[in-house]
C-alpha cells in the first residue's frame, strides 16, 4: 500500500511546479536556514505562496508577522506589499532573527520588513500607537496563541485577516483532555474566536510535503 505522505508530497510536487515555483530566494532562504540549524517549521512553498495571494487579495498595506524564524514567510508576505507597505515580524530567538534578515536583505525586501527581536509578548504592546494592521499571521509559540489573538485584535480594525497556523495537530486538536500544552493553546485561540463578536472564520485541514495540519482564517467584522 502505498504511503499516504508520498502521495501528498508528490502532489504538492505537481502544484508547486506549475503554480508556484520558488526562486532563488525563496529556496536559499529555505537551505541557508537549514544550514543554521534552524528547525523544519517553515511553512511550506504552497502555503507561502496562499500568504502572498492572501495579503494581496486583501491589498494589504501592513502586515504582523508572529513568528519570524528564518524568514521564508516573511518573503512570501513582503512581496505582497506595495512600494510604501511596511511589514513587521517578531522573532524571540536572535539567532532565527539574523539569519531572517540576510534572507530578507537577499530577496531585496530590507526597507519594507522591519524585524523587531524579543518575546513577542513584550513586543506587541509596543505597536499599539501605530496604524492598524491589515493581516496578521501568528506562527510562533502556540501556547501563547490565545495572548497573539489579544494582541491581533488589538492590532487590526474591521477588514483585516488573521490567520492563524498549525492548528490540527495531526489531528490532536480533537482531544479536549490532552496534556499537551500547544494542543490546548490552539483549542483555545480557535475557542476564542469563536466566542468573538467581532470575528467570523473557518479552519482548513492541510496535507502535503510537511504532513497533515491546517490553519485558522479569521476575519475581523467590527
Amino acid at each position: 500500500m502505498t504511503d499516504p505522505q508520498d502521495t501528498w508530497t508528490a502532489v504538492d510536487g505537481y502544484f508547486d511546479g506549475l503554480l508556484v515555483r520558488e526562486d532563488d530566494a525563496l529556496v536559499r532562504a529555505a537551505a541557508d536556514s537549514e544550514a543554521a540549524g534552524l528547525p523544519p517549521h517553515q511553512v511550506a512553498p504552497n502555503q507561502g505562496k496562499l500568504l502572498h495571494l492572501l495579503a494581496r487579495i486583501r491589498r494589504a498595506r501592513r502586515i504582523l508577522e508572529i513568528g519570524t524564524l528564518g524568514g521564508y514567510s516573511t518573503i512570501w508576505l513582503g512581496r505582497a506589499l506595495p512600494a510604501d507597505g511596511r511589514l513587521v515580524t517578531l522573532e524571540a530567538d536572535p539567532h532565527c532573527a539574523g539569519v531572517a534578515a540576510a534572507n530578507v536583505a537577499r530577496a531585496g525586501l530590507e526597507q519594507l520588513v522591519d524585524i523587531r527581536c524579543g518575546k513577542a509578548l513584550d513586543l506587541l504592546p509596543q505597536l499599539a500607537g501605530e496604524e492598524p494592521f491589515d493581516l496578521v499571521f501568528i506562527d510562533a509559540d502556540k501556547p501563547s496563541n490565545p495572548d497573539y489573538l489579544r494582541w491581533a485584535l488589538e492590532l487590526t480594525r474591521p477588514g483585516s485577516v488573521i490567520i492563524g497556523d498549525n492548528v490540527v495537530r495531526e489531528g490532536a486538536v480533537t482531544d479536549a483532555a490532552s496534556s499537551d500544552p500547544r494542543v490546548q493553546g490552539v483549542r483555545r485561540f480557535t475557542e476564542l474566536i469563536a466566542e468573538h463578536p467581532r470575528l467570523t472564520a473557518t479552519a482548513l485541514q492541510t496535507v502535503g510535503g510537511k504532513g497533515y495540519d491546517g490553519l485558522v482564517l479569521a476575519l475581523v467584522t467590527g
